[in-house]
């Protein structure tokens, strides 16, 4: 695979987490939740006094340093600047966008493909945004678990247990 330059590798982070940062929004303009650390973010952020993007950083924040000890410096600080990014479009995309008729179906779709589409830029560009990636790369790393067949069986539950999140909200339960 071709390395990309520096300035492919910042832009692509740019436009990664803006992208991401968008599908957060439609999310929470539709009061859903995701997974993982965004999904505990967004849940917590409806409880206390404390932003989506603080609570999102600060949840993050042991990840980074689990990646920086693990992959290294390079990885670590273009993670945790995706992260900071992310934090700061979602807290500030209100200022920009509004959503006055919101269809929590389109939402919900509009959200995910927008965060994977994000993620995809990001991974590209050897960078991440949220502490699920570091975990997995390191339980590859760590344990040489390269199996296709074994990433499916890891994966599927994974995109079943989020895809029952949404199912949820959709059918009315509220978090």
């Amino acid at each position: 695979m071709q390395k990309h330059s520096r300035k492919e590798d910042w832009i692509a982070i740019l436009t990664g987490t803006f992208i991401v940062a968008q599908g957060i929004f439609f999310l929470q303009s539709a009061q859903l939740l995701t997974g993982g650390t965004t999904g505990l973010a967004l849940l917590m952020s409806q409880f206390v006094p404390i932003s989506f993007g603080t609570l999102y950083f600060a949840l993050n924040s042991p990840f980074y340093l689990l990646a920086w000890k693990r992959f290294g410096k390079r990885f670590a600080a273009s993670s945790a600047i995706s992260g900071a990014l992310v934090s700061i479009i979602t807290d500030n995309m209100h200022r920009v966008v509004t959503l006055d008729n919101v269809n929590t179906i389109y939402c919900a779709i509009a959200g995910g493909l927008l965060m994977g589409l994000g993620m995809l830029i990001l991974f590209r560009h050897r960078s991440t945004w949220v502490a699920l990636t570091c975990c997995v790369c390191l339980f590859r790393t760590s344990l040489e678990y390269r199996s296709v067949k074994r990433r499916w069986q890891l994966i599927v539950p994974f995109l079943l247990h989020r895809s029952s999140l949404c199912r949820r909200r959709l059918l009315g339960f509220r978090f």
